[in-house]
């Protein structure tokens, strides 16, 4: 089994590094005002790729804090991974040209999967898609809006679509540390063969541990925030852990 990809988050909301609670863009903590500063020191940390989203592009439907993710891109070698506001194929198109290696699509994959499945085609494994869940249901528009969908049903819409990846978020987790929803992502992993990234919640070295633990398929990667920037979970640490390969 392949060892579990860390993703560090940098959620960009008006050109600042911050963390929400719940996705709620008035509770938010700004832990840097130099978002490439900080993707710069994750990097130094070890790290292999990194998670950002444009909060507020995520809400606005277009990229709003362009500059940043730009000057993310120039600090850094290593990957990243690119959500928020991102809705058309142009859209795609122009981060990947901009250099980002993987775009993450949420609201498009509910309202309009087949453009998902066309880029997934047009940018072989450089597309993947969010599943924001909250009450059991999908959310869209930066998770202010909700659908009709629960997280398997719009899962199982790119299976064979050559998406490189879900992103499985429990909304009432994230930012919070109150622990990964295991049993919800595992259920996303267990009925799709697309490789499931687990998101929110996670605040300590125990989740990483639990979610390499567990029955069924492998969780393929998991998103850390808050727990990261807290000092809760130390890169080395949580980096170690990723790497142990599951017993049984």
């Amino acid at each position: 089994m392949a060892a579990m990809i860390l993703y560090p988050a940098i959620d960009l909301k008006d050109g600042q590094c911050v963390r929400l609670l719940h996705g709620d863009m008035d509770k938010a903590t700004v832990f840097n005002a130099s978002p490439a500063d900080q993707a710069a020191r994750f990097a130094r940390d070890g790290f292999d790729w990194l998670h950002v989203v444009d909060l507020n592009g995520a809400i606005e439907g277009r990229a709003v804090n362009a500059e940043a993710v730009a000057d993310i891109l120039g600090a850094v070698s290593i990957p990243v991974q690119l959500g928020g506001g991102v809705r058309t194929l142009e859209g795609v198109e122009r981060w990947i040209e901009a250099g980002v290696s993987r775009v993450i699509l949420g609201t498009v994959a509910v309202r309009e999967p087949e453009m998902v499945k066309k880029a997934a085609r047009l940018w072989p494994e450089q597309i993947a898609v969010a599943v924001d869940v909250r009450d059991g249901k999908v959310a869209v528009d930066g998770w202010v809006g909700a659908s009709d969908l629960d997280p398997i049903t719009l899962s199982k819409r790119f299976e064979d679509a050559g998406v490189a990846a879900l992103i499985v978020t429990d909304i009432s987790r994230d930012g919070a540390m109150t622990g990964v929803n295991v049993e919800g992502v595992g259920a996303v992993a267990d009925a799709v063969s697309i490789p499931v990234i687990a998101s929110g919640g996670v605040a300590s070295v125990k989740d990483i541990e639990q979610l390499i633990a567990r029955k069924g398929v492998p969780i393929a990667g998991a998103v850390l925030g808050r727990s990261l920037y807290n000092g809760a979970i130390r890169p080395a640490e949580v980096i170690a852990a990723a790497q142990k390969k599951r017993t049984a």
